[in-house]
């Protein structure tokens, strides 16, 4: 994602209002304001997310997007990372005091997005889905020998 990661794209990203805003919120990274965008619309188009904002974090000099993932849920704080660029604890620990749940969400050359719950100290993962708790080893079946 260099300076000219929406050429091929310009004829719409650049006049997009949304993208326009995050421009204006003047963090001085193009590539972390396209990503904020893609971010933006995964969030809006794909995964229904409501209120979904952009602001600038002057600390970081960085995006974030605030919203909500369903109508009376709190808000969620998003931060939109190009996958080359480093992140470090102390910018997760400034990001986490704001108080919100926040989902890291790395944004790779291709656009492919991936998600990260972050949390204040350890989050027990849910269980893969279909796969359900035996609560014993079923026994192997042995081959008979004749």
């Amino acid at each position: 994602m260099d300076e000219d990661h929406t050429a091929g794209h310009s004829s719409w990203i650049k006049q997009h209002p949304v993208y326009q805003d995050l421009m204006n919120l003047d963090v001085g990274d193009s590539a972390q304001v396209y990503a904020a965008f893609l971010v933006y619309l995964n969030l809006t188009e794909v995964r229904g997310w409501e209120d979904v904002v952009g602001v600038a974090c002057p600390e970081l000099q960085v995006i974030l997007l605030e919203g909500r993932e369903k109508e009376g849920e709190l808000v969620r704080v998003v931060y939109p990372l190009p996958a080359h660029r480093t992140v470090s604890h102390k910018d997760l620990r400034c990001i986490l005091d704001r108080g919100h749940p926040m989902l890291l969400c790395a944004v790779a050359s291709d656009s492919t997005l991936v998600y990260q719950q972050l949390c204040d100290g350890l989050l027990t993962p849910e269980p893969p889905v279909g796969i359900q708790h035996q609560g014993h080893r079923q026994p192997r079946k042995r081959r008979l020998q004749t």
